[in-house]
């Protein structure tokens, strides 16, 4: 189609590149043709070409053919009406490469964590603002169980062991890693949430967000069991 194309508009010197080496070295002669198929379709093409006076054909590896890729996304994008003049797509080719700045992404930070109050209380026995006598108490009775080591809280299990309270930022990535990281066995909520604790963190809502994680995820409802289909019978197997 584009050959005939150069024909319509009487073009006389062509240069043909394409990214399939079979039916560019075929073309030029330096491959012989033997699929009875390309046989016809090396005449027609053979054929063609005594209407140019130059016409050269020049293979390009699929991963530089990028200019056919953008030129196919712009066919597809425009509707053509029959009645109207397809009206030309004007392009411009610049000498020198365009550059592109790489933006970092700013580290996220949760500036208010869900142990904010209890980590002002412990390190400087402050109560949050417009608190009621039944607040202070609670928030009393909550800190008992958390230990200030310098910047970092930890919340104390009934074993005495401590676990590092991490923030809603750190609790995406946690999760992250323990589920399908290297090391991830794409465990159900609760056992994810067992070896969170086994590794050492804590946050408040780590068991219902492993459970949702769980469910999000995308190769555990694609490969998990099914669990929701019609028990089997059960055939009952005589010794012999």
């Amino acid at each position: 189609m584009g050959i005939r194309a150069a024909i319509e508009c009487k073009i006389k010197v062509l240069e043909v590149y394409g990214d399939s080496a079979l039916v560019i070295y075929q073309l030029k002669g330096e491959w012989e043709t033997r699929d009875p198929k390309l046989v016809d379709y090396r005449k027609l093409v053979l054929e063609l070409v005594k209407e140019f006076e130059d016409i050269t054909f020049c293979y390009l590896p699929r991963n530089e053919n990028q200019m056919v890729d953008a030129l196919a996304t712009l066919a597809s994008m425009i509707k053509v009406n029959k009645q109207e003049d397809v009206k030309p797509i004007q392009m411009s080719i610049y000498e020198t490469p365009a550059h592109c700045y790489d933006i970092e992404e700013k580290e996220e930070k949760d500036d208010h964590p869900w142990y904010h109050d209890i980590l002002q209380y412990v390190k400087n026995r402050e109560y949050p603002d417009q608190a009621s006598e039944n607040d202070k108490r609670t928030l009393r009775r909550l800190a008992i169980d958390y230990v200030l080591d310098g910047e970092i809280l930890y919340k104390r299990r009934k074993d005495q062991v401590l676990l590092k309270c991490v923030d809603a930022v750190e609790a995406k990535k946690i999760l992250k890693e323990v589920h399908e990281g290297i090391c991830g066995t794409h465990a159900n909520g609760f056992t994810m949430a067992r070896q969170i604790m086994r590794f050492g963190y804590y946050w408040s809502s780590m068991e219902g967000d492993c459970v949702n994680y769980a469910k999000r995820c995308h190769k555990c409802q694609i490969y998990g069991d099914k669990i929701h289909v019609p028990p089997s019978l059960l055939h009952v197997m005589t010794s012999p």
